[in-house]
């Protein structure tokens, strides 16, 4: 791989739901990976940072093979967040603090916790309970402490697919510029036509990919 390539995947199949010849993705961009329901997106992204092993093939992590790295190790600096997001018991302070024990970080000072959520377009305080939030306030809770958590890597998986277009998009916009203010990389799926079309600097279609592989 070059010095820009992220991850590198190879020959990589997964029982019939995958088998894709090759995909190189590049370091410090926006990369939406796009296609019909089936076609193993969110498979791809548990792959990418080993909550699935593929049947056959190879990932490769700037140059390393996943085989060789610590899936905690790799989990700090890979972080996938699904589209119906873990929410822990307790107060949004307290989950958002929950990103932080993940990556053995000192929490920051609630000012910093106040701005992540506002960011987020979350209009709550930080000693709301998180047990009565929305499914779209859910998700904007969790992208809040992910990007908290100043990560090499975000893989999302339709993080917005339960807000309006327009909160969305302003999401989408506010997440990715405070991401590569830390010069993170974002692999994301969405099915948001108007969001790939705004912030997708990289598009992989897996369909197209596949489309004259056998299984």
């Amino acid at each position: 791989m070059n010095r820009l390539s992220l991850f590198a995947i190879r020959n990589l199949r997964y029982k019939d739901i995958l088998n894709v010849p090759y995909i190189e993705i590049k370091a410090g961009k926006v990369t939406c990976i796009m296609g019909e329901s089936g076609a193993g997106k969110s498979t791809l992204l548990k792959m990418m940072n080993k909550m699935l092993s593929p049947d056959t093939g190879e990932i490769y992590y700037k140059d390393t093979s996943l085989e060789d790295i610590d899936s905690i190790q790799l989990r700090r600096k890979v972080i996938m967040l699904s589209q119906t997001p873990l929410i822990f018991p307790g107060t949004i302070k307290e989950n958002l603090h929950m990103g932080f024990k993940l990556t053995k970080k000192d929490p920051v000072e609630d000012m910093a916790l106040e701005q992540a959520i506002h960011k987020m377009q979350l209009e709550k305080e930080l000693n709301d309970d998180s047990g009565n939030l929305s499914g779209g306030e859910r998700q904007r809770l969790a992208l809040a402490r992910v990007l908290l958590m100043e990560t090499e890597v975000y893989l999302l998986d339709e993080p917005t697919s339960a807000l309006d277009e327009e909160t969305e998009l302003n999401v989408l916009d506010n997440f990715i510029t405070e991401a590569k203010k830390k010069q993170a990389s974002i692999i994301m799926i969405t099915h948001s036509k108007k969001a790939i079309d705004h912030f997708g600097e990289e598009i992989i279609d897996l369909l197209e990919l596949q489309e004259n592989v056998k299984f």
